[in-house]
């Protein structure tokens, strides 16, 4: 029986809810919306509060109301987690009233939806660099606040993710094999954070990348490649002493000086390959131009030949006397 009685008193409660909130969306008593959107507001009934605080914006402006209903319509929507629309209505709130009490916090809880709307890592970052901006500017115009180690907090949060995205997307480049493009995305991330927590991964990416493509370089690069490898490990032993990363970095160096013997005899071997045969093309070379003078010689006398031959001709025909002339004899 009272399970009956309390259902019936549950209904009732929600059935007069229901009815005071139709009976306000639908008055013209400017009053009367407004007490019932407090009172779902201290309820915590975000989209019923917002709905009337909607209605209220013309009719309050101007008077004293209007800034609590603002304050209230972005802390609504804060809560309902309509962040980007809160955001913009703090800040709002806190230029357009400087001197209120409560401006200092509008300008806070701004930044704070800011960085709740910054996106996943993975995705675009222009929300988190926004943030960011904004998380700045709280810092900048309320120095002495309170709030300032939580703002430095939520900016050193953000500014990993960025650090962690753009050492992720180097980081894919070396997973492809593309192990130039890694190493040179890696450089930009220390050159972009320079104060990176995420710097000994780096430098394990970037000895690592180094090490694969000096392994998988073509003739003409492989002794400049294999050196920049092995320079990085060194760099690697001094900035990460006593680290797991100083061990791969003498392990890899171990393996890049049996490389760089290996290479320096395969290198030998080929100088003297090119060598020799550089010398059987110079012979070959040599001899076909010994041929081609002597073809040449024998051509040029077969031509002097013919040009004597020619002179004896015309010389004869000019020494030759006409043959003397004929004379019918007269009958």
């Amino acid at each position: 029986m009272k399970k009956y009685i309390l259902g019936l008193f549950a209904v009732a409660v929600v059935s007069s809810c229901v009815s005071q909130q139709d009976k306000a969306m639908k008055s013209a008593d400017k009053n009367y919306i407004l007490k019932v959107a407090n009172e779902n507001f201290a309820k915590k009934k975000w989209k019923n509060s917002l709905a009337l605080y909607d209605r209220l914006a013309n009719l309050v402006a101007g008077t004293d109301d209007f800034p609590n209903v603002g304050f209230n319509t972005a802390y609504a929507n804060y809560y309902d987690k309509n962040y980007k629309l809160a955001g913009h209505q703090f800040k709002n709130f806190a230029v357009s009233f400087p001197k209120d009490p409560r401006a200092e916090e509008a300008a806070y809880m701004s930044a704070l939806c800011y960085y709740e709307g910054s996106m996943d890592y993975n995705l675009d970052q222009s929300s988190t660099e926004l943030a960011i901006n904004e998380l700045q500017d709280f810092l900048n115009n309320y120095p002495n606040s309170e709030r300032s180690k939580n703002i430095t907090t939520l900016i050193d949060e953000l500014s990993y993710k960025l650090e962690f995205k753009s050492y992720e997307n180097a980081r894919q480049y070396f997973n492809m094999g593309d192990y130039k493009a890694a190493n040179t995305a890696l450089e930009n991330v220390l050159e972009d954070f320079p104060s990176t927590k995420l710097r000994p991964k780096i430098y394990d990416y970037m000895m690592k990348s180094r090490y694969l493509l000096a392994q998988k370089s073509i003739y003409d690069l492989k002794d400049e490649r294999i050196e920049s490898a092995l320079s990085f490990t060194k760099l690697v032993e001094k900035e990460l002493p006593n680290t797991e990363y100083s061990k791969t970095a003498l392990d890899l160096r171990e393996k890049l000086e049996k490389e760089k013997k290996d290479f320096a005899v395969v290198k030998k071997q080929t100088e003297a390959r090119i060598a020799t045969l550089t010398a059987r093309q110079k012979k070959e070379v040599e001899k076909l131009a010994e041929k081609n003078k002597t073809e040449d010689q024998i051509k040029n006398q077969i031509d002097a030949e013919k040009k004597a031959m020619q002179i004896q001709r015309d010389s004869a025909k000019l020494q030759t006397p006409p043959p003397a002339a004929t004379f019918k004899i007269q009958r």
